[in-house]
């Protein structure tokens, strides 16, 4: 029993189960959108267990594929496969698993969402080979979790509605500007081994730059966004938020100093994405 908590733990930590948070209020936030409210319990189940399970894999199956460059980086050297806490065969196991589980959660939702499965999979194992080939993988990586709303809604639906995938943008560009800052952290280690990424492209100040492009664009598709659902004030509080927490997010790095990346990266964006569904959640209940 200790040794399967132990595999059990490793595992976890080693799919960051906890940054779940970054695409799922987002999925929520398209659920409420979609049903005009709560939609079925079953439905918002099924949802939650589809989200987990394809984040799972996604990162599970990133952690197989990138163990011999993770191995080679002074950063990421203590993850489970390099460290020895893991086997790669029990990774893509489990990679597999969840991959299963996700199609079946897709499968009982409705047909249209099981015919998209294998695309949105498509997605989020082919980002984990992206860093080898372009130096725009952090948009990749942004649309993997981007589709997160555009996939809720169809879930809830049963068809695409055009407007939700104004919302994949703003998600796309949010993820795509962060982990702009984030891959600054691994500038001297990509271009040791000639990994892409936009900071080893053009630099950590012009790297900034582009991540805060990113985030304005990102806004703009946001009120965007608001304008085709009719928020009313509860919304626009929400993105106004959102602006505001992106600032903070900016301000407390900074080219020259990455000491409080992390702060950034893992507390403020999940500050983020919860603000925003707390807003649209309280937007529609106000209009009730």
């Amino acid at each position: 029993m200790t040794g399967l908590w132990g595999k059990t733990r490793t595992t976890l930590e080693m799919i960051k189960w906890e940054h779940s948070i970054f695409a799922l209020p987002f999925a929520l936030t398209a659920t409420l959108l979609a049903a005009d409210g709560l939609p079925a319990l079953r439905t918002i189940v099924l949802i939650l267990v589809a989200m987990v399970a394809a984040r799972s894999c996604a990162m599970a199956f990133n952690r197989w594929a990138d163990a011999d460059l993770d191995a080679a980086n002074p950063r990421t050297k203590g993850r489970a496969i390099p460290a020895g806490l893991l086997s790669r065969e029990f990774v893509l196991g489990f990679t597999l698993l969840m991959a299963a589980v996700f199609v079946v959660a897709a499968a009982a939702l409705n047909r249209l969402t099981l015919y998209l499965s294998p695309l949105v999979l498509l997605v989020l194992l082919g980002y984990s080979y992206m860093k080898r080939i372009t130096r725009w993988s952090h948009l990749v990586l942004g649309l993997a979790l981007g589709l997160a709303p555009t996939a809720a809604w169809i879930a809830v639906k049963g068809t695409l509605d055009p407007r939700i995938l104004v919302l994949t943008g703003a998600v796309t560009l949010w993820v795509g500007g962060f982990d702009v800052l984030y891959a600054c952290q691994d500038y001297e280690h990509d271009r040791e081994v000639g990994l892409h990424s936009l900071p080893q492209a053009i630099g950590i100040p012009a790297a900034f730059w582009a991540a805060r492009a990113m985030h304005l664009l990102m806004l703009g598709l946001l009120f965007w966004f608001g304008r085709l659902f009719h928020f009313q004030a509860a919304g626009w509080l929400g993105i106004a938020a959102v602006g505001l927490l992106l600032a903070y997010e900016h301000a407390i790095v900074s080219p020259r100093d990455l000491r409080r990346l992390n702060a950034a990266f893992f507390t403020m964006n999940g500050v983020i994405a919860m603000v925003f569904l707390a807003f649209v959640a309280a937007d529609l209940w106000l209009r009730t």
